[in-house]
């Protein structure tokens, strides 16, 4: 199966996001685009207790099912990862009803992804209802070796979830958690 490996970073707004990556010689290769994601569990939380996520993602026209394995330990997020893509995001969210998968949480971003030729890994600018942050997705050295030409370190790598940035969020706000849309 695919690992995945990234960290994020959080930074000040898009406009600095877009000045440190150009800065680095990276170009847009999918332009900002507005995500919806749903993330699913059984009643009892059983996906989320096993450090799983099943998400179903709309971008666009584009329909993408993940499932995520634990995390393990280092220093990016490093986990097994599936995904594929459905026709019909509604009817995907349906079936896994059906089999006792409910939405749990929903959130929502802007994404903007960049890359330069010769480069095995991609950047996510992302916008969110609680920041903006930078993806790094690749392989460790390549991680390690981009952050610190965007200039941050290890100490600035933050490897939780957006569900987990958001609960930090709303406990700092004194909000309460519902979902975290614009």
């Amino acid at each position: 199966m695919p690992i995945e490996n990234e960290i994020k970073l959080r930074i000040a707004d898009p406009d600095d996001g877009r000045r440190r990556i150009a800065g680095i010689g990276y170009g847009v290769v999918h332009g900002r685009l507005h995500e919806m994601n749903v993330v699913c569990d059984t009643a009892d939380g059983a996906v989320r207790q096993a450090g799983q996520l099943l998400r179903v993602r709309t971008a666009g026209e584009k329909n993408t099912i993940t499932l995520k394995g634990p995390a393990r330990a280092g220093a990016h997020k490093t986990r097994e990862e599936t995904e594929f893509t459905a026709s019909d995001a509604g009817a995907a969210l349906h079936v896994f009803e059906q089999l006792g998968f409910r939405p749990v949480f929903r959130y929502e971003k802007y994404r903007t992804e960049y890359s330069r030729a010769g480069e095995p890994g991609v950047i996510t600018l992302d916008e969110t209802p609680i920041g903006c942050f930078l993806e790094l997705e690749g392989p460790a050295d390549w991680v390690d070796r981009t952050a610190g030409m965007l200039g941050f370190g290890g100490s600035d790598y933050i490897k939780d979830s957006y569900g987990a940035l958001y609960l930090q969020y709303c406990r700092a706000k004194g909000t309460r958690p519902t979902d975290m849309t614009f």
